[in-house]
C-alpha cells in the first residue's frame, strides 16, 4: 500500500485524533511538575493513541528527527523534552475547546479507549512471553491498531460514525470501508505510521490486523503478535484455534486465557488511574456501540463569532506565551512556533523570515530547518514583490487564493520549495513593529477551513513576535551584565597584578643575589633557574587575568621528556617523596618533541600530579611513562600516562575533566581536574581516564608531536571549542 484514495488523503491530512480531557489535564499537570520525569510521561501518554500519535508525528518530524528513526515513546519524549510535550499538550486542550469542527462526545469513545489498552497490554505481555526483544514496540502498535478509525472520524465526522455505529462487526465494517472510500482504517493507519518512517514491521502490525488468520501465519512475529492480541481481546471467549497460536508463540496453550484476563485488568486499572468510564462488559462487545456524531450550534451572527474569536485568542495567549518565554533561544521559539502551527491550525511546513539590517527586504539567512530558497533570496519591501512581503507592508494575513492577489514566480517558488499548491504569509508583530513573516504551505481545502480563525492565527503571529522580542531583550541585557562584570573584573585584576608583581620582583631579584653568593661547587644552579623559570611564569598568569583567553594560544615546540624530568626534580620531593610515595618516569632517550605552550602544559601536569598526590597514601605508586609514535585520527602524537595504585576516582570526578570551570562551591580537586580537561582542550590535546575503586586510576594524554601538531591540534581544538568544551 503506497498510497490511498485522494479524498480520503486530504480529509486525514487535516483530520484530529481526539484525546480524553482526563489524560490532557494529567499531562499538563504533569509537564509542570520539575520531580516528573520521562518514564512518567512514557506512562501516561502510552494510554492514549491520540496523544501518542501527535507525539510521534512531532518526534519524528524532520526538524527533531534529524534522520534518526524513533521507535519508542521513551526516545521520543527524551528528543522531545517536557517543555515542548506541555506545549503540545496546550494546544490539544486548546483545540479540543475552541476546535469548529465535528466534535465525538467523551463517553461515545469509551469502548474505543478499552479496547486500544487491552490490545496494547496484552501485545506487550504475548512479547515479552515470546522473548521479542522490543515488547514496548509491540505495546505501541497494539495501542495505534485501530488509530485509523479515530483518523478516519475525525476527519469524515458524522458519514463515517454512522458506518461505525452500524457495524458491530469489524471484518464487515472494513469491506464496508473499501466499498465506500476505496480503503479501509488499517491501510489508513499504516499511512499514520509511514509519515513517522517506523520500521516497515511496525507498520504491518496495524495493516495485518483484520487478514484471515490462514494469512497471518506467514507474517513476521510483532504482525502475528498483533493480530493475536486484537482476535483474543475481540472474542467473548479465547477459541482452540487462538490457543494454538498463541502456544506457537508463546510456547504454552494453557496460558491464553490468563493472559487475557491480565490484561483486562491491568485495563481496568489504568482506566480508575484516570477516571475514565468504562463499560462494565468486557470482552467481545460493540467497539462503537454508543458512538452519535455531534455538531456543535452554528455561530448565530458576527458577534458571537467575534466573541469566540476572543476567547480562543486568550485561551491560546496565555499558555502558549508562558512556554514560549521558557525557551532559551530563537532556535528552540521557532522550533516550538513550528509545531504550535502544526497542531493548532493543520501548517505542517512553515518558514520564517525576518527583516534586515536596512529594514528593506525580508530574509532567512540565519534560519535553519527550511527550504534553502528562503535563506538564498531577499524579499524586497520596497516596492513589495512577493506575497510575505505584502503582508509584512500590510500588515495582514495573506494567502494565494485571495481575489486580486497575483502569483509572482517568486511565490510560485516557494509553493514549489513546499511542495504545496500554495502559500499563507502571517506578519509577526510586536508593539506594532514587524518582527517577521511566518510563511506556509496552504492547499485550498485548508484556506477554507481557516477562514474563520483567521483572529487566531493573527494573535499566534503576536504571540511569536513577542516571544522572539522578549528573547532579544533579554539577550541584550545578560550581554550588557557580563560587560560591565567583565569591566569590574578587568579593575580588580589590575589591581592584584599590580600588587603581586612587587613580591615577584623581589623574590627573582634574592634568587639573583644567591646565585652569585653561591659557590660553583654546591650544584643548585639548575634547580635555581627552574625557580627563575617558575617566578617568571606566575608573573605571566597573574599579568593576564585581565586579558580574555584565547581560543588556543599560540604554541611552540618543546621536548617533553625535559620538561617532565625538570618538573619532578622541583617538585617530587613535596608532592610524593615527603609523602611516602613512589613517583618513576619512563621514556625514551631521544628527543619527544611536541607543539603545545610550555605554560599550559606545566599547568596540566602539576594539576594531575596535585591531585595524586592527594589521593594516594605512604607505599603507593605513581608511574609516568612517554610513548612515541601513537597514531590517532591519522595524526602523530606522543603519549603521556599517568598510572597510579591508588583508590580510583569516582565518575563524577572523571567527568569533570570534561567540563567547564565553575568555581561556586567547587572543591579545589574538582576545579584541578576541570582547569587540566579546559587547558588540553585549548591545546588540542585528547585526554581520557580510565579508574576502578581500589585498582588505581590511568590518565593518558595524547601531545600533538612536533611534526604534525599544526594540524592535529587545531582540528581536535576546534571540535571541542565547537562543543562547548572550551568555553573558559
Amino acid at each position: 500500500m503506497n498510497s490511498l484514495p485522494a479524498p480520503i488523503l486530504q480529509a486525514i491530512e487535516c483530520g484530529h485524533v481526539p484525546s480524553p480531557p482526563q489524560i490532557l489535564l494529567r499531562l499538563l499537570k504533569l509537564t509542570d511538575n520539575e520531580l516528573a520525569s520521562i518514564a512518567d510521561l512514557v506512562t501516561l501518554v502510552g494510554q492514549d493513541p491520540g496523544l501518542t500519535s501527535r507525539l510521534l508525528t512531532v518526534a519524528n518530524s524532520p526538524a527533531l528527527g534529524r534522520g534518526r528513526e524513533l521507535r519508542s515513546l521513551d526516545h521520543c519524549l527524551s528528543t522531545l523534552g517536557t517543555r515542548l510535550v506541555r506545549s503540545i499538550a496546550t494546544c490539544l486542550s486548546i483545540q479540543k475547546l475552541f476546535a469548529a469542527e465535528p466534535r465525538i462526545d467523551p463517553g461515545d469513545l469509551a469502548s474505543f479507549w478499552e479496547h486500544s489498552l487491552m490490545v496494547a497490554e496484552l501485545s506487550r505481555m504475548i512479547a515479552v512471553a515470546a522473548a521479542c526483544p522490543q515488547p514496548d514496540e509491540a505495546y505501541l502498535a497494539g495501542l495505534l491498531h485501530d488509530i485509523g478509525q479515530l483518523t478516519l472520524l475525525s476527519a469524515l465526522g458524522e458519514p463515517y460514525a454512522g458506518l461505525l455505529a452500524a457495524h458491530g462487526d469489524e471484518d464487515a465494517l472494513v469491506a464496508e470501508e473499501i466499498r465506500l472510500y476505496g480503503t479501509h482504517h488499517g491501510e489508513v493507519g499504516t499511512w499514520l505510521t509511514d509519515r513517522w518512517q517506523f520500521d516497515s514491521s511496525f507498520a504491518d502490525g496495524i495493516l495485518f490486523h483484520h487478514v484471515d488468520a490462514g494469512q497471518i501465519g506467514s507474517a513476521g512475529l510483532l504482525p502475528r503478535i498483533v493480530w493475536l492480541a486484537h482476535a483474543m481481546v475481540g472474542s467473548a471467549e479465547v477459541s482452540e484455534a487462538l490457543a494454538t497460536m498463541f502456544g506457537n508463540i508463546c510456547g504454552t496453550p494453557a496460558n491464553a486465557t490468563r493472559f487475557r484476563d491480565e490484561a483486562a485488568q491491568q485495563t481496568r486499572r489504568i482506566a480508575q488511574a484516570l477516571n475514565l468510564t468504562i463499560p462494565e462488559a468486557g470482552q467481545g462487545q460493540r467497539l462503537w456501540q454508543a458512538l452519535s456524531a455531534t455538531q456543535p450550534a452554528a455561530v448565530a451572527n458576527e458577534a458571537e463569532d467575534a466573541l469566540s474569536a476572543a476567547i480562543g485568542s486568550m485561551a491560546l495567549l496565555q499558555p502558549l506565551q508562558q512556554d514560549l518565554f521558557a525557551l532559551d533561544s530563537d532556535a528552540e521559539v521557532l522550533l516550538s512556533l513550528k509545531e504550535s502551527a502544526r497542531i493548532l491550525f493543520d501548517l505542517g511546513r512553515v518558514a520564517f523570515i525576518f527583516p534586515g539590517a536596512d529594514g528593506r527586504s525580508l530574509s532567512g539567512a540565519n534560519v535553519g530547518q527550511q527550504p534553502a530558497i528562503f535563506r538564498q533570496l531577499d524579499f524586497s519591501l520596497a516596492p513589495p514583490g512577493s506575497l510575505p512581503a505584502h503582508a509584512a507592508v500590510q500588515r495582514r494575513i495573506l494567502s494565494s487564493y485571495e481575489d486580486g492577489i497575483g502569483a509572482a514566480l517568486i511565490d510560485i517558488q516557494l509553493a514549489r520549495a513546499f511542495s504545496s499548491e500554495g502559500l499563507l504569509c502571517v506578519p509577526m508583530l510586536a508593539r506594532q513593529q514587524l518582527t517577521g513573516v511566518m510563511v506556509c504551505a496552504l492547499s485550498r481545502a485548508q484556506h477554507q477551513r481557516l477562514l474563520r480563525r483567521l483572529p487566531w492565527l493573527l494573535n499566534f503571529g503576536r504571540i511569536a513576535a513577542i516571544a522572539l522580542e522578549s528573547l532579544r531583550e533579554a539577550r541584550k541585557f545578560r550581554q550588557q551584565a557580563e560587560k560591565d562584570a567583565a569591566d569590574h573584573f578587568s579593575r580588580q585584576a589590575r589591581r592584584i597584578i599590580h600588587e603581586a608583581g612587587n613580591p615577584l620582583g623581589i623574590i627573582k631579584s634574592y634568587l639573583m643575589i644567591l646565585d652569585r653568593k653561591l659557590p660553583d661547587s654546591v650544584g643548585v644552579r639548575q634547580e635555581l633557574e627552574i625557580l627563575r623559570e617558575e617566578i617568571d611564569r606566575v608573573g605571566n598568569i597573574v599579568s593576564r587575568m585581565s586579558e580574555l583567553p584565547d581560543p588556543r594560544p599560540e604554541a611552540g615546540a618543546l621536548d617533553v621528556g625535559q620538561l617532565v624530568d625538570e618538573l619532578l626534580l622541583l617538585y617530587g620531593e613535596s608532592l610524593f617523596q615527603t609523602r611516602g610515595i613512589w613517583a618513576e618516569i619512563h621514556h625514551p632517550e631521544t628527543p619527544l618533541p611536541v607543539t603545545c605552550d610550555r605554560d599550559s602544559l606545566k599547568q596540566i601536569l602539576l594539576n594531575l600530579w596535585k591531585n595524586a598526590s592527594e589521593s594516594l597514601g605512604d607505599g603507593q605508586q605513581l608511574r609516568i611513562s612517554l610513548t612515541d609514535g601513537v597514531i590517532h585520527e591519522g595524526h602523530s602524537y606522543i603519549q603521556l600516562c599517568l598510572d597510579d595504585t591508588g583508590p580510583g576516582m569516582s565518575e563524577t570526578a572523571m567527568r569533570s575533566i570534561h567540563q567547564p570551570v565553575d568555581t561556586a562551591g567547587a572543591q579545589p580537586r574538582g576545579i584541578g581536574l576541570t582547569i587540566v580537561g579546559t587547558l588540553a582542550a585549548r591545546q588540542g590535546i585528547p585526554i581520557t581516564c580510565r579508574s576502578q575503586p581500589g585498582k588505581g586510576t590511568h590518565i593518558s594524554l595524547l601531545l600533538p608531536r612536533r611534526d604534525d601538531a599544526d594540524t592535529s591540534a587545531r582540528a581536535f581544538a576546534a571540535k571541542n571549542i565547537a562543543s562547548g568544551v572550551a568555553k573558559q
